[in-house]
């Protein structure tokens, strides 16, 4: 399995808590698992319930079998810092530089330098080893932005590239480039059974192909159980209205007549959603991506659901 898991996804589809749970099914086994936040907005924090997370690598949790999950929130001026250092030694210098505006303008200002830096401080960290020699983190899970700007965040070391020629910038640019581009890099797509999320998440595949990057899975999240179909409710609304109303008062239910009509009303609105996921279903299948399905989770995303979530996921073959 790829060592850098990235998800993206449509705004309000759920990527981050996606992320999250993924980051908990890597970590099983004693194997360590670093989740990467790039957009400062302390998503990651608030899922596991605890304080805004610090420009370091904190455990936050540990999986099932004595696996850890770490989380990292990176900003882009302290990268810049890092960067700064590892590559020209600037140290205080580049302190006094950040005083005086130029790593603000370097990381708001000039084209594609926030990007590499985010993108690049998560690679490092896949890339690390340990004195002994082995991989400080087993996978790496980046909570990427949205399918939108996913492929542009991704490419974009290749448009640096372009731009610097030479010299460090150039080299460790075209490093990054080949490693997002290498199968040890997977994006995932987060999607709700959804006409809007399916469309970005195939406009955002096609993208992403286009710019040669490596595609993963599907993730359909928020799937709710199938009841009744339209064949169900019509059969129900047709002749059975007094055998649900008598049904109803056996189990004692107190003016069982008067709920048949709002309860066919509610199966009815049941059905067409049934319907319309179908189709969806049928618009995802026919991206030609396989895919992974977690369930909606009535009480929300709180520690005990991401734990479910990852509980799933592992059981349809991650990390396995």
């Amino acid at each position: 399995m790829s060592r850098l898991q990235v998800v993206s996804g449509k705004g309000g589809t759920g990527k981050t808590t996606v992320a999250a749970a993924l980051a908990l099914a890597l970590a099983r086994e004693g194997k360590r698992t670093l989740l990467v936040e790039v957009e400062g907005r302390q998503g990651i924090a608030q899922l596991f319930e605890t304080e805004a997370l610090p420009y370091e690598e904190r455990k936050i949790a540990v999986a099932p079998g004595g696996g850890e999950v770490f989380a990292l929130a990176i900003d882009a001026e302290r990268a810049l810092l890092d960067y700064l250092q590892m590559f020209y030694k600037l140290g205080s210098a580049g302190r006094a530089l950040k005083k005086l505006g130029a790593i603000d303008f370097a990381t708001t200002i000039a084209p594609g330098v926030r990007d590499v830096l985010l993108t690049g401080k998560a690679c490092e960290a896949v890339r690390r080893r340990e004195k002994h020699g082995g991989f400080t983190y087993d996978y790496v899970v980046m909570d990427a932005p949205p399918t939108g700007r996913i492929t542009r965040f991704l490419n974009v070391n290749d448009e640096v590239a372009g731009l610097a020629r030479i010299g460090p910038i150039h080299n460790q640019a075209q490093a990054i480039m080949r490693f997002l581009k290498s199968p040890d890099t997977a994006v995932h797509l987060v999607t709700l059974l959804e006409e809007m999320p399916v469309q970005e998440t195939a406009d955002g595949i096609a993208e992403l192909r286009a710019a040669e990057l490596p595609v993963g899975r599907v993730v359909v999240n928020m799937v709710r159980p199938h009841v009744l179909d339209e064949a169900a409710v019509r059969a129900a609304s047709g002749a059975h209205r007094e055998a649900i109303a008598d049904t109803l008062a056996s189990v004692g239910v107190k003016g069982g007549t008067r709920l048949v009509e709002p309860l066919l009303e509610q199966a009815a609105e049941h059905a067409q959603r049934v319907e319309l996921e179908r189709a969806q279903r049928e618009a995802l299948d026919a991206i030609g991506v396989p895919s992974y399905e977690l369930p909606y989770l009535g009480d929300g995303a709180d520690i005990a659901g991401l734990y479910r979530l990852a509980k799933e996921l592992r059981g349809q073959g991650v990390g396995a």
